[in-house]
C-alpha cells in the first residue's frame, strides 16, 4: 500500500498493478498489535476505511456487501441455524449479520483482542452486536479453540484476513477443515471467504476448493461483487449432510439487508466459465496466466 501520496492511500494487488485508491481526510490511529497491523482512515466519501497488513478489509460506505453476502447465503439456506461459531470477524460486522437471524447463540472467537477494541472505538460496524445478549466474544486462536472443544455447531464462518497473511494461515489449512468438520452438525455448513480476486488468484481459490473437497464431499464456491475490493470476491462453502444452498431459499427475516436478498442465491452460485473449468480441470489455466 502506498500512503500519504496526496491524501491518497492505495491498496495495491502485487505484482499486477493494479489497486484501489482512496482519497482520505485524516488518519484515526495506526497501531502495530502482536498479530497485525492496523490502520483506520477517514475518507472522503465513504466514511471510515479498515486496512490490516496495508490490505483493505472494509470500508464504511458498502461493508454490508462483503458481510451480507459472507453470513446469508448460508444462514438463509441452513434450515434451522441455532448455533453458530465465527472465527475472525474483529470487526463485529460479521457477528451484526449474523443476529439478524432467530439464532439462539453465537461465539466468534478472534486472535486479536487490540483489533476488538480498536473496532468498538473507531469503527462501530457492530452496530451494538457485541453487547448482544446471544454473542459471546472468545479471545484466542480459533484453530486452538476448536481442538479444545467439544461443541457442536450448525454453522461455522471464517471470517478472516487473507490466506496469505500469517495471522489466518493455520485457517486455510485440511487441519482446521477437518476440525470444523467435525464440530458442525449432522446437517451444518462452513464458509469462508476466499480472498481474492477471480481474475488474479485463481490458483489459490482452486487450492481451497480442493483442500475442502478432501474433507467435505459437497463444495461450493460463489461470487459477488464487494465495495472497495477488486470484483469478483469468492466465498466457499463446504456441507455436511442434506443442504441444497445454490437454490433461492424459502426464508425470511424480519430485519432490513441492504445488498443480499434470497432472489441472488442462484446467481451468486454460477460462476463465470473459466473459473468452473479452472476448479474442474487439473490442467486449466486462468486467463492472466
Amino acid at each position: 500500500m502506498q500512503k500519504n501520496f496526496n491524501n491518497i492511500v492505495i491498496d495495491w494487488y502485487n505484482p499486477y498493478g493494479i489497486g484501489i485508491a482512496l482519497k482520505i481526510k485524516k488518519k484515526l490511529i495506526e497501531k502495530k498489535t502482536k498479530f497485525q497491523k492496523i490502520e483506520v482512515y477517514e475518507t472522503l466519501n465513504f466514511g471510515k476505511v479498515l486496512f490490516i497488513d496495508d490490505l483493505i478489509q472494509s470500508i464504511e460506505k458498502g461493508e454490508e456487501s462483503y458481510h451480507e453476502l459472507l453470513v446469508h447465503p448460508v444462514l438463509f439456506s441452513h434450515p434451522n441455524p441455532e448455533n453458530i461459531l465465527i472465527v475472525g470477524g474483529g470487526e463485529g460486522a460479521t457477528l451484526r449479520e449474523v443476529l439478524k437471524h432467530p439464532v439462539k447463540k453465537v461465539q466468534m472467537v478472534d486472535i486479536d483482542q487490540e483489533m476488538i477494541e480498536i473496532a468498538k472505538r473507531y469503527l462501530k460496524f457492530d452496530r451494538g452486536a457485541f453487547k448482544n445478549k446471544k454473542a459471546e466474544i472468545i479471545i484466542g486462536d480459533g484453530f486452538e479453540f476448536l481442538k479444545q472443544s467439544n461443541q457442536i455447531y450448525d454453522v461455522i464462518i471464517a471470517d478472516a484476513t487473507d490466506p496469505s497473511e500469517s495471522a489466518s494461515c493455520s485457517l486455510y489449512t485440511e487441519k482446521f477443515y477437518k476440525l470444523c468438520y467435525e464440530h458442525l452438525n449432522k446437517n451444518g455448513i462452513y464458509v469462508t471467504q476466499g480472498g481474492t480476486c477471480i481474475f488474479l488468484h485463481h490458483n489459490r481459490i482452486k487450492k481451497l476448493y480442493n483442500d475442502l473437497k478432501k474433507i467435505f464431499k459437497n463444495v461450493k464456491v460463489y461470487s459477488s461483487s464487494v465495495f472497495g475490493l477488486l470484483s469478483n470476491w469468492v466465498f466457499i462453502v463446504g456441507i455436511k449432510g442434506d443442504i441444497k444452498i445454490d437454490e433461492k431459499p424459502n426464508k425470511k427475516i424480519d430485519k432490513k439487508l441492504k445488498f443480499y436478498t434470497p432472489e441472488l442465491q442462484r446467481s451468486i452460485f454460477t460462476l463465470p466459465l473459466f473459473l468452473q473449468k479452472i476448479l474442474l480441470s487439473p490442467e486449466e489455466k486462468g486467463p492472466y496466466k
